[in-house]
């Protein structure tokens, strides 16, 4: 029996699940940018830039599709002709019938993303973000509804967003009870007659949902409700709970030396022209460890006065690092940015190859190591 390969619209799937394309910043273009959803994916490449070098040993490989941290375009264009070098990419690509994703930013801030594949690489525990994602605040309808009229209010309410939690949804609590209303004249009660005392056996429901949706469900809980002035309250709830997404990752190492953890880092990341760059005392200890996949010199303010040891990031430039170090913060350890991101590659390969298998279904996958950094060389 020939064995069951998925379409790139499954694998574009699962990896924006993981890496979801909303969570990217403003500024950033992420997502499918070239490929036949319907087509079938055999193999998968994966590299940080989507240079012509690079696709050319996708296609080479006989790739089916690139994913690539960088963008292709990450400015509109009006053409792509392969007399440019990022015509030439898509070109080759599209020559060879390989497709192209980018996860950039929504890469580098989630969960089993750039920041934490980096930070794991270099043994830290204990992750938490640099800067936690703002997650959406919540709220909590409370509504008292006629028991056999409870089904449908928890059904219309669910259909309109609310009850939404991880992998679940149509989540509900309900209690029951008595309502006791009278009602006055000019009143159209769906139950009881005007000027008598009513007493009705309904159910308290309460139900979470995303703030932004409040006025849908509240608008969809009175559509669905019997009585004319429906009984609810909302509360707003606290901040959710903190996850790992968001940017950088600080974590916690066994102590050593700040010469020992960069002679740690030079073994652990790609070999670079560019090397490893350390500002510090040799034989400061370092236990907190910040770091930061990509440009991350705007993290710095942030981890002024904290108890991080050393920041770990790419692109440091010369006047903040200085006045950085003059505030007596943390040691700084400055990668070449394609290495600092690279490390995030075979996590994401196996994740993806681990995760088609589980259908039932069956990828190849390969992480490049051609190196795309810009520095080729340096002197003494």
């Amino acid at each position: 029996m020939p064995e069951s390969k998925p379409l790139l619209t499954d694998v574009v799937d699962l990896l924006h699940g993981w890496y979801p394309p909303e969570t990217a910043e403003d500024w950033d273009a992420v997502g499918l940018v070239y490929g036949d959803p319907a087509a079938p994916v055999r193999k998968v490449m994966f590299a940080v830039d989507p240079t012509p070098e690079v696709a050319a040993e996708a296609a080479e490989w006989g790739a089916d599709l690139l994913v690539v941290h960088h963008p292709l375009f990450l400015k509109p264009v009006h053409g792509f002709a392969a007399t440019t070098p990022k015509g030439r990419t898509l070109a080759t690509l599209a020559g060879a019938g390989c497709a192209l994703l980018t996860a950039h930013t929504n890469a580098d801030q989630a969960e089993g993303g750039v920041s934490e594949a980096l930070a794991l690489a270099l043994g830290l525990t204990g992750l938490d973000p640099i800067l936690p994602m703002s997650a959406d605040p919540l709220d909590k309808l409370v509504v008292f509804v006629p028991r056999d009229a409870s089904a449908p209010v928890r059904a219309a309410i669910a259909e309109a967003g609310a009850g939404a939690i991880g992998h679940y949804d149509h989540c509900s609590f309900s209690t029951a009870g008595q309502g006791r209303f009278r009602p006055l004249p000019g009143a159209d009660p769906a139950i009881g007659t005007v000027g008598d005392v009513e007493v009705v056996e309904e159910d308290r429901i309460e139900a979470v949902l995303p703030r932004h949706l409040r006025a849908a469900v509240v608008a969809a809980m009175r559509a669905a409700h019997p009585y004319e002035e429906p009984a609810h309250d909302i509360v707003e709830l606290a901040d959710p709970q903190a996850t790992l997404t968001g940017t950088g990752r600080i974590g916690t190492v066994e102590p050593v030396t700040l010469r020992e953890f960069a002679t740690r880092v030079g073994t652990v990341l790609p070999e670079t022209a560019h090397g490893v760059r350390v500002a510090g005392d040799p034989d400061r200890v370092v236990r907190r460890v910040a770091v930061c996949g990509g440009s991350g010199d705007f993290l710095l303010d942030r981890l002024a006065g904290t108890d991080v040891d050393v920041y770990l990031t790419s692109d440091l430039r010369h006047h903040p690092a200085a006045e950085f170090l003059e505030r007596r913060g943390p040691a700084l350890v400055d990668v070449a940015h394609w290495a600092a991101e690279w490390t995030w590659l075979p996590v994401v390969s196996g994740r993806l190859a681990d995760a088609v298998t589980a259908t039932g279904a069956t990828v190849e996958t390969r992480v490049s190591t051609l190196p795309t950094d810009p520095w080729t060389f340096r002197t003494p």
